[in-house]
């Protein structure tokens, strides 16, 4: 019997590149983004991979010979995971394919927010001409970086901000395994670090713990100097709440990647506020990254299709779950 995957969607042209790795597996795609329709197709095929749409149940119960979940991306929030273990189906995700854009993305929005970039291009195009015209500016050596969450991308940003002179804080639920670098100072809680920092850098996964966290009483503690950065999930911050903290100038502005969707909802308060920078969720996005994420979306499920466990579950208690779908051998059922 062919193996055959569904892919869900992909924010990329062609699947070349998943054709290359899954050499001999049929790769289907639906017509449209209903959902009676995915769970029409969801019987026949052995895997399912998904980039942004949402996964959920109704799917995953249809998809009943179905091993395994490929996510191309790092948080799995779009997917129902909990149904997904109950089904016994792996889920599996690539988690370090976009560490340097992002890091790198994190440090520009810092930069074109304190160098007032997109203000002055503005300007400039409208025929103006002043380097006052917003304010005066700090220089960014010396000034304090807060890093909320310390996983990959949070320490490349921690890394790079050390390396421009700024003075690094972070706060994480679990203090790293090989603990924290001499030059990082460590906050016990989301406030303590809030309320010390120049610049908030948001890099955690969205989870229930997480939904909401920065949320008023957190902006409430910031310096009115002080700047958002978000790079991680739009719901882990309280959109209202941070349009608010910059109309009344109780912070100084944010710089933001991600929002309540994709695209996020039109009536999205920090859309075309001043001193809010927005980008379209584009921090991972690299000719490099997408393809190293495609590569490795693919590999999971070859893994899977071949017998063998994928990289970066993101389950792990499937494991041990009696209703675990076989794929200990490679041979079909």
């Amino acid at each position: 019997m062919t193996r055959r995957v569904l892919v869900v969607d992909h924010a990329w042209p062609d699947l070349h590149i998943e054709r290359e790795v899954l050499d001999g597996v049929d790769l289907l795609t639906p017509d449209s983004d209903d959902i009676d329709e995915l769970a029409s197709i969801a019987p026949t095929v052995d895997a399912i991979m998904v980039n942004w749409r949402p996964l959920p149940g109704k799917v995953l119960k249809a998809a009943t010979r179905c091993r395994t979940v490929a996510r191309f991306g790092v948080g799995v929030d779009n997917i129902d995971v909990d149904c997904a273990t109950d089904l016994g189906i792996v889920v599996s995700r690539v988690v370090d394919y976009c560490v340097d854009e992002v890091a790198e993305h994190t440090i520009a929005l810092l930069f074109a927010l304190r160098r007032n970039i997109v203000a002055f291009s503005q300007q400039t195009s409208s025929g103006d001409w002043d380097n006052t015209a917003f304010g005066p500016m700090r220089r960014i050596r010396g000034t304090s970086l807060g890093i909320l969450g310390w996983g990959a991308i949070g320490r490349a940003v921690a890394t790079r901000a050390h390396a421009l002179g700024m003075q690094v804080e972070a706060f994480s639920r679990s203090s790293p395994a090989d603990g924290w670098p001499t030059w990082v100072r460590a906050a016990q809680s989301v406030h303590e670090l809030a309320s010390r920092v120049d610049h908030l850098s948001i890099h955690l996964p969205l989870t229930e713990q997480t939904m909401g966290l920065v949320d008023e009483s957190v902006l409430r503690v910031m310096r009115p100097s002080a700047v958002v950065l978000n790079a991680a999930r739009g719901p882990i911050v309280d959109s209202e709440a941070l349009s608010k903290a910059v109309r009344e100038r109780r912070i100084a502005g944010a710089g933001i990647d991600v929002l309540d969707g994709d695209p996020p909802s039109p009536n999205n308060p920090l859309i075309g506020m001043d001193n809010v920078i927005v980008t379209p969720h584009a921090a991972f996005n690299s000719v490099e990254s997408v393809e190293t994420l495609r590569r490795e979306a693919a590999h999971n499920v070859l893994a899977v299709l071949e017998g063998r466990p994928p990289s970066n579950v993101a389950n792990p208690e499937v494991f041990d779950r009696s209703t675990m779908r076989r794929f200990e051998s490679g041979t079909d059922e």
